[in-house]
């Protein structure tokens, strides 16, 4: 008999026929002549109710246990129990994978996420995180139909790379040279000459630079692909490697870049809404007891379904950085100096605090900031007039600040050449991508979306460690 997913069987009509599923117990109780068992398979989060009686072996439903593994054959009817309309009657049942009861870790009982974090290999079967990546994925599909009924070209950008897009140096080097015998030039340095590539490479923080060279020829394009950051901070906001989305247009200005991402976010949450609907319920819940527990100060105004149609429902707020720092420097919690970082000096880079203070309080809507002062930004984008800032914008989510940053890039050759030597960059090391400025150069603009920072808005998750599979961290690389 072919299987079928407890997501179908669940919307089936209970009418006894009879169905094969495969899943993993998530508990068991009973009597001497019944046995209920809850069984997942994880295509839901909903579990379908297993009735074994008498005719199933007793020897055998001992070692139904949490976490293992079985097969049931048996009648769909209606079920005479309440929180679910169908339950299966067993008529057969095979045990598939056995689970030590006094060795599974996952037991029917509340387990802290620190907990899970270190038994990531098992945490997929809870039902937190088995809803959190079933949005993960629908919100990867989700990114991809976006961009493709839109003309863009998924372009895969390289993982190793010799150059390094942001300037900051948090790269993790790439090597093949003898650790124990690493080969010297004459004045003491590594001879990345003798290196696998002849140079020195690192893992990508970004594919925007290559990707730009695309859009120069294809239009619009956008990869999708991991990224690698060595920045030794272990919060809740930091991973050492995560995912990025990242547009550029060939031909579109800051105005044009604001728009793709406004439109791009409110599809996501909409889809989201419309196609995670119990995962995000199940969500919604568990963050609203959370919530029960915190000082009310603490406690964030919306709830999850709420946040997403907050973003699905307003126009963004566009605001220049100007702007917005005038309105932060005469905000009560500056004034009352009740934030963190006082906001003083115009050049200030904005804090989450900040930003979740001109989502949340000033205009109860997300926030479009643009054009900030040069030196808190990249090389790469595009000098204004005035000499002082750049056409820059990020974009400002509620219970989380920056989600997208992106800005219209420079075309000009002269001025990219001078922010680079203002920023000390070599000429040679970006060759490739000054040449693209000196044949058929036009205005172009783009963004970046961590896609797991997305993830965390969508399912209210407080740490970015428990939004990726096998989170990567400073001093942690296991599993």
């Amino acid at each position: 008999m072919k299987r079928i997913t407890i997501k179908k069987a669940l919307a089936l009509e209970a009418n006894d026929e009879l169905v094969n599923l495969k899943g993993w117990i998530r508990t068991k109780r009973g009597s001497k002549n019944v046995t209920f068992i809850a069984l997942n398979d994880g295509s839901t989060i909903n579990n379908i109710q297993v009735v074994a009686e008498s005719q199933i072996s007793e020897e055998l439903l001992k070692n139904c246990n949490t976490g293992a593994s079985i097969s049931v054959v048996g009648k769909l009817v209606q079920s005479q129990g309440s929180g679910q309309s169908t339950e299966v009657q067993a008529t057969s049942i095979e045990l598939i994978g056995l689970a030590d009861p006094d060795e599974y870790p996952l037991q029917p009982k509340k387990h802290s996420l620190e907990f899970l974090r270190e038994n990531a290999h098992l945490r997929f079967r809870t039902n937190t995180f088995s809803a959190v990546f079933r949005i993960r994925h629908a919100m990867s599909f989700a990114v991809h139909n976006f961009f493709n009924a839109r003309g863009f070209a998924n372009i895969h950008t390289p993982i190793i790379t010799g150059s390094d897009c942001e300037g900051a140096g948090e790269m993790f080097a790439v090597s093949t040279l003898d650790k124990k015998n690493t080969p010297l030039t004459e004045s003491g340095e590594i001879d990345y000459s003798q290196d696998f590539f002849g140079k020195e490479t690192n893992l990508t923080v970004s594919g925007q630079l290559e990707a730009e060279m695309a859009a120069l020829a294809l239009g619009k394009v956008y990869t999708f692909g991991p990224t690698f950051r060595a920045e030794n901070s272990n919060t809740s906001r930091h991973l050492a490697e995560f995912w990025m989305i990242e547009p550029e247009v060939a031909f579109a200005d800051l105005d044009e870049d604001m728009d793709l991402a406004e439109e791009m976010l409110q599809y996501l949450c909409a889809y989201a809404l419309e196609h995670c609907k119990d995962d995000l319920a199940f969500l919604d819940n568990r963050l609203t007891e959370e919530e029960k527990n915190k000082k009310k100060e603490e406690r964030q105004e919306l709830s999850l379904i709420d946040k997403l149609q907050f973003v699905v429902e307003n126009d963004f707020e566009r605001i220049t950085y100007t702007e917005a720092f005038d309105i932060l420097r005469n905000s009560k919690p500056n004034k009352k100096k009740k934030f963190h970082y006082l906001i003083e000096e115009w050049g200030a880079d904005f804090q989450s605090e900040h930003e979740r203070y001109l989502v949340e309080k000033k205009f109860k809507k997300p926030v479009i900031i643009t054009d900030y002062p040069k030196d808190i930004k990249a090389f790469y984008m595009r000098m204004n007039e005035d000499g002082k800032t750049v056409r820059a914008m990020d974009v400002l989510f509620p219970g989380i600040g920056e989600i997208i940053g992106g800005s219209q890039r420079e075309e000009r050759l002269d001025m990219l050449k001078s922010r680079m030597a203002a920023m000390d960059i070599p000429e040679q090391e970006l060759s490739w991508y000054l040449d693209s400025r000196k044949f058929g150069s036009v205005p172009h603009s783009g963004f970046g979306l961590g896609f797991e920072r997305l993830i965390l808005f969508v399912t209210g998750m407080g740490n970015i460690r428990d939004v990726i599979p096998f989170p990567r961290t400073p001093n942690n690389a296991d599993f």
